[in-house]
């Protein structure tokens, strides 16, 4: 190249970058096209005349959620950085932000479909008061009880709907029952069997994504005992969501637990238009590369570390 090009190329690029002129003011001030004033931008970043750098702390996570997408086929996702936090300030931070980032996409929605758990409860805690009164929230599985009541589906989806002024439905029954027949009797309720229908059919779901193995909220609040942990292990189960488990191929384990849950299944989450997981909490990596394998999210909220580990793990 010329000294006189390059020279032309460097004064370009001051001007662009350094003075903050627009390409129409270059133009101008020179009497060429914008769109070569473009391609000489592009050629003195070509030439390495021009370098930009991002100087902020969500150009990392920005990169991340480029290759999770990439690697996965995702319609979005969102990782946050957790760095120098404890395990419970990292979840409080990616719920807060799920529920900012989230609520842009729920204002576009009529219908949604919640599940519950600990994350879910801080996501619906710190969503915002923005009115959607078209909008109809369903909950995705049963969640009737005495205790725990502010993590079951029923409750979350109550909160959502008072800071959303819209409506929504209840699922009167249990999460978890104690045999197929019982299920069975309580799904021939119209009440019971229109709820779970209307789940099937929404336009986007909100679930977790846990671990049986490591602080499973269904363990704290009574619904499995220790017993039923090790009976997973011989199914070879590696997470559930929506109180469904799950194999490493993302399929329903054939445990008879899977047999005695009231909500959506795993084949019919996946037929949501729109299905996303905020995963909190540590040792979930295993459970949320089974599902994205098996494509049963299209969108994840996940911290940094979780990312960082997943795409470390070879396919």
């Amino acid at each position: 190249m010329k000294w006189e090009e390059k020279r032309d190329l460097v004064k370009i690029a001051t001007w662009y970058y350094q003075y903050g002129w627009t390409q129409a003011q270059i133009a101008q001030k020179i009497g060429i096209s914008r769109s070569i004033i473009s391609k000489k931008l592009q050629e003195a970043k070509d030439l390495g005349i021009v370098e930009i750098f991002i100087k902020d702390e969500t150009a990392h996570t920005v990169e991340l959620e480029q290759q999770l997408e990439e690697r996965f086929g995702l319609e979005e996702a969102l990782v946050i950085s957790t760095h120098n936090l404890s395990e419970e300030e990292a979840t409080n931070s990616l719920a807060k932000k799920a529920a900012y980032s989230l609520s842009k996409r729920i204002a576009k929605v009529k219908t949604l479909g919640i599940s519950w758990g600990n994350t879910i409860r801080k996501f619906a805690n710190e969503y915002p008061y923005i009115t959607h009164k078209e909008l109809t929230i369903v909950p995705l599985i049963g969640g009737m009880g005495v205790d725990d009541v502010d993590l079951h589906s029923n409750q979350i989806c109550y909160d959502l709907k008072k800071k959303m002024q819209c409506t929504c439905k209840y699922l009167y029954a249990p999460a978890l029952v104690d045999d197929t027949e019982m299920k069975k009797d309580l799904c021939k309720n119209k009440y019971i069997s229109e709820v779970l229908n209307e789940g099937k059919t929404v336009e986007m779901a909100i679930v977790g994504i846990s671990s049986p193995y490591n602080k499973n909220t269904m363990k704290e609040i009574g619904y499995i005992t220790d017993k039923d942990i090790e009976e997973l292990r011989y199914y070879d189960v590696v997470g559930d969501s929506n109180s469904r488990f799950y194999t490493a191929d993302g399929k329903e384990a054939k445990c008879p637990i899977n047999e005695h849950v009231i909500g959506l299944s795993l084949e019919e989450l996946r037929k949501i238009p729109t299905v996303v997981a905020i995963v909190g909490g540590n040792n979930k990596e295993e459970a949320l590369m089974a599902a994205l394998k098996a494509k049963l999210l299209n969108i994840v909220v996940i911290t940094d570390k979780m990312a960082e580990y997943i795409l470390n793990t070879k396919k």
